[in-house]
């Protein structure tokens, strides 16, 4: 798994059965060149094609290298490994919800899935939106019908918080899923400005949020985005929440501080979570938080502030670390493609039916 933040390549060892086990875990670094790649071919720009094609092979590359480094670090043979499910990094996101009319809306990701299983020698499942996409759902989130199997619990009422780049959010009324969208920028705006300010590649701790204090006339306007009056299936990403969005906000109002700005996109974060889950009508008992933002005390203050009807908790209280969730849930919708069973949740992303997802692409000749 790589995400809107491209801090590392998370690759985790995942049993998977009637439960899963997470049996052991890595994060691979990407070198710095490919990040500012990256970061480049996932806005508009010349030459993208070529860019693209390189990219691909080269993330393609560092994907098989953290298996293999995962697999030495584990003391694990390929040939014990069933497959490698890949998400690969996303470098474009226009769902229907975006603007696009259903048939043309698309999802693109790059990590070649034929140069990791050439590499590994192990089958890898790769490409796991555009099945969803083409029956006409927002292709994410994936993760809630992973969230439903594993954390589901039938007396309780749950919501599955991500906070990675972008925080999704996954409604559960005791075994029955109900619901689950992206609420918005999670931590992506946090990382871009501290970036910007300090040269730090995230907040850490939110330290630097917690010194700032939260201005309300610059919430209110990034809140009048339409984004957040949504209900339903929606998705979104880094080409609707950027370093621009923020900055327009700021040139429509008088000098800010830093740190002000800071608090303020956290609490961007929290309210537009706490928002989310209010609007999808389920009464929620606990609230538990995976993903980078799990790690954000401040950030945990401020939900723990807006959602005092329910407990809060990160999912190590459910047995999984919260660094790890999307990673397996990876593994996990892997596992159900190759036993040709729906990884999608048409409840979650629209979709006219439920899918296979992915494409299957095989390790070792024999």
């Amino acid at each position: 798994m790589s995400g809107t933040s491209l801090d590392a390549i998370d690759a985790a060892l995942v049993g998977v059965g009637d439960s899963i086990s997470l049996l052991g875990t890595v994060e691979h670094p990407i070198p710095a060149a490919t990040k500012a790649d990256i970061a480049r071919i996932s806005t508009p720009g010349d030459d993208e094609i070529e860019l693209m094609g390189r990219l691909d092979r080269t993330v393609g590359t560092l994907f098989a290298d953290a298996t293999l480094s995962l697999l030495e670090k584990t003391n694990t043979a390929p040939s014990a490994v069933t497959a490698i499910g890949s998400h690969g990094q996303t470098i474009r996101h226009r769902p229907a919800s975006s603007g696009p009319p259903p048939e043309l809306a698309f999802t693109l990701q790059i990590g070649d899935p034929n140069t990791i299983a050439k590499r590994t020698g192990i089958t890898t499942v790769a490409d796991f939106r555009r099945r969803d996409i083409a029956s006409g759902g927002e292709g994410a989130p994936l993760a809630p019908a992973f969230h439903a199997a594993v954390f589901s619990q039938p007396t309780r009422n749950r919501a599955i918080v991500n906070i990675g780049g972008i925080a999704n959010a996954t409604i559960m009324e005791g075994s029955a899923l109900k619901g689950g969208f992206d609420t918005g920028p999670g931590n992506t705006l946090l990382d871009h400005w501290i970036q910007q300010h300090k040269g730090s590649h995230y907040d850490r701790d939110g330290g630097w949020s917690a010194e700032g204090a939260p201005q309300q006339e610059l919430l209110d306007a990034l809140l009048s985005d339409p984004y957040f009056s949504r209900t339903g299936p929606r998705s979104t990403g880094k080409e609707q929440f950027h370093l621009q969005w923020l900055e327009s906000a700021l040139n429509d109002l008088d000098d800010i501080e830093p740190q002000d700005v800071q608090a303020t996109l956290a609490e961007l974060t929290a309210q537009s979570i706490a928002l989310g889950i209010a609007s999808a009508e389920v009464k929620i008992d606990e609230v538990y938080v995976c993903g980078g933002g799990a790690l954000n005390t401040d950030l945990m203050r401020r939900l723990y502030q807006h959602l005092p009807d329910a407990t809060l908790h990160t999912t190590a209280a459910l047995g999984v670390d919260p660094q790890w969730v999307e990673a397996a849930a990876f593994a996990w919708l892997a596992s159900r493609s190759l036993n040709n069973l729906s990884g999608n949740a048409p409840v979650v992303t629209g979709a006219s039916d439920y899918e296979v997802l992915g494409g299957i692409y095989p390790g070792g000749t024999t």
